[in-house]
């Protein structure tokens, strides 16, 4: 399970960790965007360098809240509640934060009460 915490405006913040295509662990902060319902993590391109991940597509054209934007997709190595995922990974121009979408809800389950300041997911058990 992976705790998160509330941000000053109510967004959900959860700690993970970028893997390298050396193995080097980067520990993350990311914004819980249940908005981006395409994929599993968008990071800015300038993050990508130290990362090393390799191309699997160029100019995918995606509706974000700012508009039609391209990203391109590179196969990239994630830790989320102790798990070692490879996913695809939108990477793009102008993104303050680092997002990780709402794929994630299909394999974890969200929980959240902010009046008791509860906020976690977690990997679902499959049946």
């Amino acid at each position: 399970m992976i705790a998160g915490r509330f941000g000053e405006d109510g967004e959900l913040f959860f700690e993970i960790e970028l893997i390298a295509n050396n193995r080097e662990r980067f520990p993350v902060e990311a914004l819980l965007d249940t908005g981006f319902t395409t994929g599993f993590l968008a990071i800015n391109v300038q993050d990508l360098e130290a990362l090393d991940w390799p191309l699997i597509r160029s100019k995918i054209e995606l509706r974000t809240a700012r508009g039609d934007e391209f990203f391109d997709i590179y196969q990239g190595k994630v830790i989320l509640d102790g798990q070692e995922f490879i996913i695809p990974v939108h990477v793009g121009d102008a993104l303050p934060d680092i997002l990780i979408g709402s794929r994630w809800l299909e394999i974890m389950e969200l929980a959240v009460n902010k009046q008791r300041g509860i906020l976690t997911l977690e990997m679902v058990e499959s049946e």
